[in-house]
């Protein structure tokens, strides 16, 4: 630009050829600079030339090369692999899907509200698409992409017909690309009409049945045409998940669904509210089952978990080799128990119980009953291990640990076990516990409250603990079924909510493993069809052959959450296993005893006698057992978790420890002892001699004041009772009192008809440990 300035200034030269010499100028550097842009513009067409024919090449390969034929759907005949799942020894428990039977039926034989259920379930939209729904379905399927990697759902009816017949189970892009082309593809051929005839005739049902009529035939043993509409509804429900919604599994979860797919077919039109309010009061009715299988509420259990690990099609046809934790010789064991003592008891109206065996240490699932018949009717299928019943005082143990581990008591902590009403805001009416004999025993240390599972002591433990800290705290010990601590009062101690046997299992174990939480497993190994290993559990305390002598577990190498320290973990075990403390509710010689061996136990009964328990551990090995009906209806004469439970629980561990050495919980360098007087709980006087006893405590905790139980109190002339300073009939007197943090009782006084004591727990202080406490 300066050359061409310079240029225009020099006055020889003549205007015309500056005119010229200028213009030539600008055609120049305008004709490099088009044929630079020529040249790139050249090289950008290339490139792109060749990445569309690496891209259609790759394509072609990964897409279209094998793509199948849609022709092929009127004849598809399938050969799957089926999954073999076996207990830890190699013994086989179940072969999912060796065979498929499958009846074909026309779509025009079939009631209407067959098609309705399906249709309203699995693809509203499936007569407006035509075999992809982009707005729901594929919208749906990038939001699984991209929000949890995952690669499925907004499949319509046929995209699943193509994905269970013409391709491979493994959730990949390309596949789903597949899918999409075919069911496209698919469309042009067929009617829709056909596509939903051959849907249903294909689709899988749970177990060998592929199809309406043969699902028919397994569940309901009848023909497809004689459906009613929530037989309908139940199959129509299953294709998304038959191992989760199968009513051999869980007959509640079943019902669950077969009320979705109602309350679908109602809002899409296909039934009226009142036929919809009519259908969902029915009853989930099913024949039992016909397949061979063992160990089949655990085997359905671990099938859930390999489905939420592979997806149902790899479970269902991938060929995979599953080595549980199971061990088929405890677990025949204990099917054979819980038949023959429910037998024993079948006139206290008890029809069903569950066992669970763990290995506290590795999470391990040895055995898994869920009821005591797997095919009786109408629920024998009805895994109650996983099912939500309430504890009755099984509970305690966490309710006493929360408070050992804040340091707010200590084993040798009183309560007056005297009749007491509670109040809080918001609660209706005062909650009066009363305890399971009907009785009251005055001052009881925490040793003996938990022992003897009385209840008045219980509830005043959860009122210092606090409602809402205790649910923080049983979440973190594996009970995640107690949300909202507003829906809760002070009964939740003696067993007030809803939990699982399995959580109850995980709660325990905490103790078993000196304060370690170990979630509870039950696949070890997973081998594809070719033998090559894509999972495996490794843990430092895994012993394969658990029916010989196991030693101590590596406390240290357990791997988990601490919920309680050592100490807590070691106080409450040790409280448990100690059958001179309970000695006052159950006897010397209960079934709470096992020969020879040092075992941890805590029964537990519901107010209504509609759930018997009994929870027990070793340090390598836990046993918890229900007893109760399916319908809840109450049982009858059972006693605090003896009669039943307890009866299992005796017989099913004491076969587990039958060739184990006696090991106890060791105890830890933060555990010190000291001799206590037995009424209060404080350190002998030696001006005052008390009765002593020995006791556990973690080390700063243990009392320094001594005993003094003489004081002035105010004391009714005519009743000999405790009263307040204002009583016209009162008189001070020296008595003998011991107090806790809910009041006075006076040990030689009149304590015949005691008045109820009211304690309004909003006003509860934090409680101050024995150990810092005045002398009195």
């Amino acid at each position: 630009m300066k050359n061409i300035r310079n240029f225009i200034i020099d006055k020889t030269v003549k205007p015309w050829t500056k005119i010229k010499s200028i213009w030539s100028d600008i055609l120049k550097q305008r004709l490099k600079s088009f044929l630079k842009f020529k040249l790139s513009l050249k090289v950008l067409v290339i490139g792109l030339i060749i990445v569309s024919l690496i891209g259609g090449a790759v394509f072609y390969i990964k897409i279209l090369k094998d793509l199948p034929n849609p022709n092929l759907l009127r004849d598809y005949k399938v050969t799957p692999l089926s999954t073999h799942i076996y207990d830890r020894n190699g013994r086989l428990l179940y072969e999912v899907y060796r065979d498929e039977n499958r009846t074909p039926v026309r779509l025009q034989d079939l009631p209407e509200y067959v098609k309705q259920a399906t249709i309203a379930i699995e693809d509203k939209d499936f007569y407006k698409h035509n075999g992809v729904s982009p707005i729901g379905g594929i919208l749906r399927a990038v939001k699984e992409i991209v929000l949890k990697q995952e690669l499925q759902g907004g499949s319509t009816i046929t995209q699943q017909l193509i994905k269970t017949s013409l391709l491979t189970p493994e959730r990949t892009i390309e596949r789903k690309i597949k899918e999409i082309i075919l069911a496209l593809w698919a469309e042009r051929i067929y009617s829709k009409d056909e596509i939903l005839q051959m849907y249903l005739n294909q689709i899988p049902y749970g177990g060998s049945a592929y199809g309406i009529e043969e699902a028919s035939q397994l569940y309901f043993e009848k023909g497809a045409k004689e459906l009613s509409l929530t037989e309908a509804a139940l199959l129509a429900g299953l294709p998304k998940a038959p191992s989760l919604y199968s009513p051999y599994n869980d007959i509640k979860l079943a019902k669950i669904r077969r009320d979705t797919v109602l309350k679908a077919m109602y809002e899409q039109g296909y039934i009226s509210w009142s036929k919809y309010q009519e259908s969902i009061k029915e009853e989930v009715k099913v024949k039992p089952a016909r397949i061979k299988i063992k160990a089949p509420h655990f085997v359905f259990y671990v099938r859930q978990k390999l489905e939420e690990m592979y997806g149902k099609d790899m479970v269902e046809e991938g060929g995979l080799r599953v080595y549980t934790s199971l061990d088929l010789q405890i677990q025949e064991e204990a099917e054979m128990i819980v038949k023959e003592e429910i037998e024993k008891v079948k006139e206290l109206n008890v029809t069903n119980a569950a066992v669970l065996v763990t290995r506290p240490s590795t999470g391990e699932i040895l055995a898994m009953v869920g009821s005591v018949d797997f095919f009786a009717t109408p629920s024998g299928s009805y895994n109650v291990t996983t099912a939500l019943r309430q504890p009755g005082s099984s509970i305690k143990p966490l309710n006493y640990a929360v408070g050992i581990e804040t340091k707010t008591v200590t084993p040798a902590s009183v309560f007056i076990d005297a009749p007491t009403c509670f109040i809080a805001s918001g609660q209706p009416k005062a909650y009066c516990p009363v305890n399971y004999d009907g009785q009251f025993h005055g001052p009881t240390a925490l040793r003996f409250a938990l022992a003897n599972s009385y209840n008045i002591p219980a509830v005043k433990m959860l009122a210092l603990n606090g409602v809402e800290e205790f649910i923080a705290s049983a979440s973190a010990f594996g009970i995640d079924t107690f949300k909202d601590p507003s829906r809760y009062g002070l009964s939740l101690t003696l067993g007030g909510g809803e939990v699982r046997m399995t959580d109850m299992a995980e709660a325990y174990g905490v103790f078993a493993n000196q304060g370690i939480r170990k979630d509870l497993i039950a696949i070890l190994t997973v081998k594809d069809k070719l033998g090559k290993t894509i999972y495996e559990y490794k843990d430092p305390n895994f012993q394969l052959n658990v029916r010989e002598n196991l030693q101590p577990p590596k406390y240290l190498a357990i791997e988990g959450k601490r919920v309680v320290s050592k100490e807590t973990a070691y106080l409450i075990s040790h409280i448990l296993l100690d059958n001179n403390a309970r000695s006052q509710a159950f006897g010397f010689n209960s079934d709470l005893v096992v020969s020879g061996k040092a075992v941890s136990v805590k029964t537990g009964t519901t107010n209504n006698l509609r759930d018997n328990w009994t929870i027990g551990y070793t340090p390598n090995f836990l046993t918890a057992v229900w007893v109760g009906n399916n319908d809840n209806s109450p049982m009858k004469g059972i006693a605090s978790g003896l009669t039943g439970a307890s009866s299992i629980w005796n017989r099913v561990i004491s076969y587990v420890l039958e060739d184990q050495e006696d090991l106890w919980t060791p105890q830890p360098d933060g555990i010190t002892g000291a001799e206590i007087c037995i009424l209060s709980g404080l350190r002998p006087n030696p001006d005052n001699r008390c009765q002593i006893r020995f006791e556990y405590f973690i080390k700063g905790t243990e009392p320094t004041a001594t005993e003094n139980l003489k004081r002035v109190v105010p004391v009714n002339r005519d009743t000999d009772q405790l009263t307040k300073p204002d009583d016209p009939a009162v008189e001070m007197r020296e008595k003998l009192i011991i107090e806790d943090p809910f009041g006075l009782y006076c040990l030689d006084c009149n304590n015949q008809n005691l008045p109820v004591t009211t304690v309004n727990v909003d006003k509860l202080k934090p409680r101050q440990n024995e150990s810092s406490g005045s002398e009195s």
